[in-house]
């Protein structure tokens, strides 16, 4: 059994693929539209370019995406995708590169269960918690 985040977006299902593929050096697998699937003739003909089905591969970990059929989207809520990290500075570099044109709901800070913790909500809408693995007592 393995467990894998299906994240939607508003439209941006592709751009956020390839902005999280950079930042959490993954490799996306499969993008499909809705015009390359057998709904085409079922969705508004600018909504064909956006994507029926993402997959990406990190680390051995899938992380799942798509654009729900036009009108069907909602804003998430409610779950957080949460990365643990065993670096303290690539957590800082990753944090830092998420929250690009987002929005910060906690700085990323030594708190007193890790040297690295940080919350925001990136510029797709998708709200991303970040731990350092590393025990906090192990840092110097």
């Amino acid at each position: 059994m393995q467990l894998s985040p299906y994240l939607l977006f508003n439209g941006q299902c592709e751009a956020a693929f390839k902005f999280y593929e950079k930042c959490l050096g993954g490799k996306i697998e499969a993008i499909m539209t809705f015009a390359q699937s057998p709904m085409a003739q079922q969705v508004p003909a600018e909504w064909g370019s956006k994507v029926m089905h993402a997959s990406m591969n990190i680390d051995g970990m899938i992380l799942l995406g798509s654009d729900p059929p036009h009108g069907h989207y909602r804003q998430p809520q409610g779950f957080s995708v949460s990365l643990s990290v065993k670096d303290a500075a690539e957590t800082e570099r990753i944090f830092h590169e998420l929250e690009q044109n987002g929005t910060v709901q906690m700085p990323i800070q030594k708190t007193f269960w890790s040297v690295r913790f940080g919350m925001l909500v990136d510029q797709f809408g998708i709200p991303w918690i970040l731990n350092c693995e590393q025990a906090a007592e192990q840092a110097a």
